[in-house]
């Protein structure tokens, strides 16, 4: 199991906690800050689910306008997880 923690940029939640087994899947996803029970149903839907699968659902969500949101936030700190294991 692989701890993760993402710094969001552009939310109210100021960062993403992760933990991420062997095969990309998370198994635990918390948000510090942010809509609390939204992002904890975003947690719990996206526990034992796929990196990449999580990346390509959510990517490029919005919110009110601005460029950016909590799930899109999720993406970018899966992609970089991803980027860092990779290198």
């Amino acid at each position: 199991m692989n701890n993760y923690q993402y710094i969001t940029s552009g939310t109210c939640s100021k960062l993403i906690t992760l933990v991420i087994d062997d095969e990309d899947r998370v198994q635990e996803c918390n948000f510090l800050g942010g809509c609390n029970g939204n992002l904890q149903g975003i947690g719990r839907l996206v526990k034992g689910e796929c990196a990449q699968d999580i990346i390509k659902k959510l990517k490029g969500i919005s919110c009110n306008g601005k460029p950016t949101s909590c799930p899109d936030q999720l993406a970018q700190a899966l992609q970089s997880y991803l980027a860092q294991k990779n290198n």
